[in-house]
């Protein structure tokens, strides 16, 4: 469990867990209003 308060962190961590949770990266991005490119620059 990620432990912080800076808000920009909460957000890059619950697209990369809200992606492992559905299993669908694509439909994660939509959900969290970025592209897959912002996608993959936060997971790399």
């Amino acid at each position: 469990m990620l432990h912080t308060n800076n808000p920009i962190i909460k957000h890059k961590a619950g697209l990369l867990n809200l992606a492992e949770e559905l299993q669908n990266i694509s439909k994660a991005c939509k959900i969290m209003g970025v592209s897959r490119d912002i996608f993959i620059a936060i997971r790399n």
